[in-house]
Protein backbone atom coordinates (compact mmCIF):
# COMPACT_ATOMS: atom_id res chain seq x y z
CA UNK A 1 0.00 0.00 0.00
CA UNK A 2 2.67 2.31 1.38
CA UNK A 3 4.61 2.00 -2.32
CA UNK A 4 1.62 2.15 -4.77
CA UNK A 5 0.82 5.60 -2.53
CA UNK A 6 4.43 6.92 -2.92
CA UNK A 7 4.36 5.81 -6.69
CA UNK A 8 1.25 7.85 -6.66
CA UNK A 9 2.56 10.54 -4.94
CA UNK A 10 5.75 10.18 -7.33
CA UNK A 11 3.80 10.73 -11.06
CA UNK A 12 1.81 13.59 -9.41
CA UNK A 13 4.72 15.31 -9.37
CA UNK A 14 6.31 14.52 -12.47
CA UNK A 15 3.01 15.76 -13.87
CA UNK A 16 2.63 19.00 -12.47
CA UNK A 17 6.43 19.99 -12.74
CA UNK A 18 6.25 18.82 -16.32
CA UNK A 19 3.42 21.60 -17.08
CA UNK A 20 4.97 24.32 -15.07
CA UNK A 21 7.69 24.01 -17.55
CA UNK A 22 8.06 27.45 -19.76
CA UNK A 23 7.43 27.15 -23.51
CA UNK A 24 11.02 29.31 -24.77
CA UNK A 25 8.75 30.98 -27.69
CA UNK A 26 5.51 32.43 -25.70
CA UNK A 27 5.23 36.34 -25.37
CA UNK A 28 3.99 38.23 -22.77
CA UNK A 29 3.78 41.86 -21.31
CA UNK A 30 6.70 40.45 -18.97
CA UNK A 31 8.72 38.04 -20.61
CA UNK A 32 9.45 36.81 -24.14
CA UNK A 33 10.13 32.81 -24.29
CA UNK A 34 12.57 32.58 -20.90
CA UNK A 35 13.65 36.66 -20.88
CA UNK A 36 12.21 38.90 -18.48
CA UNK A 37 11.91 42.55 -18.20
CA UNK A 38 14.70 41.95 -14.98
CA UNK A 39 16.84 39.84 -16.93
CA UNK A 40 20.45 41.40 -16.93
CA UNK A 41 23.00 41.29 -20.05
CA UNK A 42 24.93 38.65 -17.76
CA UNK A 43 22.21 36.36 -17.55
CA UNK A 44 21.48 35.62 -21.31
CA UNK A 45 24.46 32.69 -21.22
CA UNK A 46 22.49 31.16 -19.02
CA UNK A 47 18.92 31.68 -20.60
CA UNK A 48 20.72 30.91 -24.35
CA UNK A 49 22.81 27.84 -23.51
CA UNK A 50 22.64 26.57 -26.82
CA UNK A 51 22.10 29.63 -28.75
CA UNK A 52 24.77 32.08 -30.35
CA UNK A 53 24.99 35.71 -28.31
CA UNK A 54 26.61 38.34 -30.98
CA UNK A 55 27.02 42.03 -29.84
CA UNK A 56 27.80 44.81 -31.62
CA UNK A 57 30.26 47.08 -29.70
CA UNK A 58 31.64 49.98 -31.44
CA UNK A 59 34.15 52.51 -30.74
CA UNK A 60 32.39 55.57 -31.56
CA UNK A 61 29.31 56.76 -29.46
CA UNK A 62 28.38 57.50 -32.90
CA UNK A 63 27.89 54.21 -35.14
CA UNK A 64 24.57 54.00 -34.07
CA UNK A 65 22.65 50.57 -32.55
CA UNK A 66 25.78 50.06 -29.92
CA UNK A 67 23.30 48.25 -27.83
CA UNK A 68 22.22 45.54 -30.21
CA UNK A 69 22.52 42.06 -28.58
CA UNK A 70 21.33 39.58 -31.47
CA UNK A 71 20.47 35.95 -30.53
CA UNK A 72 21.08 33.13 -33.02
CA UNK A 73 20.21 29.52 -32.64
CA UNK A 74 23.02 27.68 -33.56
CA UNK A 75 21.93 26.47 -36.80
CA UNK A 76 22.42 29.88 -37.49
CA UNK A 77 18.54 31.58 -37.71
CA UNK A 78 18.17 34.59 -35.62
CA UNK A 79 15.79 34.52 -32.74
CA UNK A 80 15.76 38.19 -31.18
CA UNK A 81 17.62 41.38 -31.14
CA UNK A 82 18.12 42.87 -28.20
CA UNK A 83 18.63 46.48 -26.68
CA UNK A 84 20.11 46.93 -23.32
CA UNK A 85 19.38 50.20 -21.27
CA UNK A 86 22.91 50.91 -20.72
CA UNK A 87 25.74 50.07 -23.14
CA UNK A 88 28.78 47.64 -21.97
CA UNK A 89 27.24 47.71 -18.60
CA UNK A 90 26.82 43.46 -17.88
CA UNK A 91 23.67 44.52 -15.30
CA UNK A 92 22.04 46.41 -17.84
CA UNK A 93 18.53 45.24 -18.05
CA UNK A 94 16.70 45.65 -21.69
CA UNK A 95 14.60 48.17 -22.43
CA UNK A 96 13.39 46.70 -25.82
CA UNK A 97 13.27 43.16 -27.37
CA UNK A 98 13.08 42.74 -31.62
CA UNK A 99 10.89 39.51 -32.06
CA UNK A 100 12.72 38.01 -35.53
CA UNK A 101 11.95 34.37 -35.47
CA UNK A 102 8.04 33.59 -36.05
CA UNK A 103 7.91 30.66 -33.66
CA UNK A 104 7.61 33.34 -30.93
CA UNK A 105 3.92 34.04 -30.38
CA UNK A 106 2.01 35.95 -28.00
CA UNK A 107 -0.81 33.43 -26.10
CA UNK A 108 -3.44 35.21 -28.72
CA UNK A 109 -1.20 34.02 -31.68
CA UNK A 110 0.21 37.10 -33.07
CA UNK A 111 3.84 36.74 -34.37
CA UNK A 112 6.10 38.37 -36.98
CA UNK A 113 4.04 36.32 -39.56
CA UNK A 114 0.37 38.22 -38.34
CA UNK A 115 -1.63 40.69 -40.50
CA UNK A 116 -3.13 43.87 -38.93
CA UNK A 117 -6.32 41.93 -38.83
CA UNK A 118 -4.95 39.33 -36.48
CA UNK A 119 -3.82 42.12 -34.34
CA UNK A 120 -6.98 44.25 -33.76
CA UNK A 121 -8.62 40.93 -33.44
CA UNK A 122 -6.67 39.89 -30.32
CA UNK A 123 -5.71 43.64 -29.10
CA UNK A 124 -6.75 46.94 -28.29
CA UNK A 125 -4.80 49.35 -30.46
CA UNK A 126 -3.57 52.39 -28.26
CA UNK A 127 -2.47 54.57 -30.56
CA UNK A 128 -0.34 54.59 -33.91
CA UNK A 129 2.23 56.85 -35.27
CA UNK A 130 2.82 57.74 -38.46
CA UNK A 131 6.31 58.14 -39.22
CA UNK A 132 8.13 58.83 -42.77
CA UNK A 133 8.27 55.30 -44.14
CA UNK A 134 6.15 53.59 -41.69
CA UNK A 135 3.71 53.30 -39.52
CA UNK A 136 3.98 52.19 -35.70
CA UNK A 137 1.29 50.28 -34.04
CA UNK A 138 1.28 50.62 -30.41
CA UNK A 139 -0.48 47.62 -27.95
CA UNK A 140 -0.16 48.37 -24.35
CA UNK A 141 -1.53 45.37 -23.14
CA UNK A 142 1.59 43.62 -23.80
CA UNK A 143 3.91 46.46 -24.18
CA UNK A 144 4.10 45.68 -28.25
CA UNK A 145 5.13 47.92 -30.92
CA UNK A 146 4.65 46.65 -34.41
CA UNK A 147 5.61 48.47 -37.75
CA UNK A 148 4.12 48.40 -40.85
CA UNK A 149 5.84 49.57 -43.85
CA UNK A 150 3.68 52.22 -45.67
CA UNK A 151 4.04 50.61 -49.04
CA UNK A 152 0.98 48.57 -47.23
CA UNK A 153 -1.39 51.58 -46.77
CA UNK A 154 -3.33 52.87 -49.68
CA UNK A 155 -1.11 55.57 -52.16
CA UNK A 156 -3.06 58.92 -50.93
CA UNK A 157 -2.01 57.99 -47.02
CA UNK A 158 2.17 57.10 -47.81
CA UNK A 159 3.33 60.84 -47.89
CA UNK A 160 1.75 63.08 -45.80
CA UNK A 161 3.75 62.62 -42.08
CA UNK A 162 1.14 65.10 -40.90
CA UNK A 163 -1.73 63.03 -41.70
CA UNK A 164 -3.43 61.25 -38.58
CA UNK A 165 -3.49 57.45 -39.27
CA UNK A 166 -6.32 55.68 -38.16
CA UNK A 167 -7.10 52.24 -37.28
CA UNK A 168 -9.57 51.99 -40.67
CA UNK A 169 -6.74 53.58 -42.77
CA UNK A 170 -4.64 50.60 -42.59
CA UNK A 171 -5.63 47.37 -44.68
CA UNK A 172 -6.65 44.20 -42.60
CA UNK A 173 -3.78 42.26 -45.00
CA UNK A 174 -1.01 44.71 -43.95
CA UNK A 175 2.13 42.72 -42.66
CA UNK A 176 4.39 43.62 -39.89
CA UNK A 177 7.73 44.48 -40.33
CA UNK A 178 9.09 44.68 -36.91
CA UNK A 179 7.33 43.58 -34.06
CA UNK A 180 8.83 44.96 -30.45
CA UNK A 181 8.42 43.87 -26.98
CA UNK A 182 8.99 47.18 -24.95
CA UNK A 183 10.16 47.37 -21.33
CA UNK A 184 10.55 50.77 -19.96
Amino acid sequence: MNRTFLALVVSIILFVSCQNEKDPFIISKYHVGLLTDSTQVKDLKDIFPNDSIARFIAGDEFAGDINSIQIYEKSGIKLLTLSPRQSLDSTSVFQSVQIVDSRYKTDKNISVLSSFKDITSAYKISRINNLINSVVVFVNDINASFTIDKKELPANLRFDMNLTIEETHIPDDAKIKYFFINWH
